[in-house]
C-alpha cells in the first residue's frame, strides 16, 4: 500500500511524496505481509501482532519490536490508530503483564 500523494506527512502535516512499504511478520512467525514497493524510502516491520497493539493503542510503541526507515514512517508510527479518536498517550505497564497478547490469542 504506497501513500496517496495527499497523504499529509505526520511532521510536517503536508503531503509526501515518498512511497511507504509495510513488512509485517505475520502470526504464523514465518509468513510475512507486505505492502507496497520494494524500495521504498519510508519504511515499517515488525510482528503483526505489535502493529496491532500499537493501531489500537493498547501498547507503547516503546514496548514494541516496529522498526520505522524514513523520518514520515517513524513519525506516522507515533500517530498511527485504527479508529477515527485524538491518539492518546499509553502508559507503560510492567513486562509481565501480557493480556493483551493473550486476549489476542483467544480471538485468533
Amino acid at each position: 500500500m504506497s501513500a496517496p500523494a495527499t497523504s499529509p506527512t505526520p511532521s510536517t502535516n503536508s503531503p509526501t511524496r515518498d512511497e511507504f512499504r509495510v513488512e509485517l511478520t505475520a502470526p504464523d512467525g514465518v509468513s510475512t505481509w507486505t505492502w507496497g514497493p520494494e524500495d521504498a524510502a519510508q519504511k515499517v516491520t515488525g510482528p503483526a501482532e505489535d502493529f496491532c497493539l500499537l493501531v489500537t493503542q493498547r501498547a507503547n510503541r516503546a514496548d514494541l519490536a516496529l522498526d520505522a526507515t524514513g523520518a514520515d514512517a517513524d513519525a506516522w508510527l507515533n500517530i498511527a490508530q485504527a479508529f477515527a479518536a485524538r491518539p492518546v498517550a499509553v502508559v507503560r505497564r510492567e513486562p509481565d503483564d501480557r493480556t493483551d497478547r493473550q486476549l489476542l490469542r483467544l480471538l485468533r
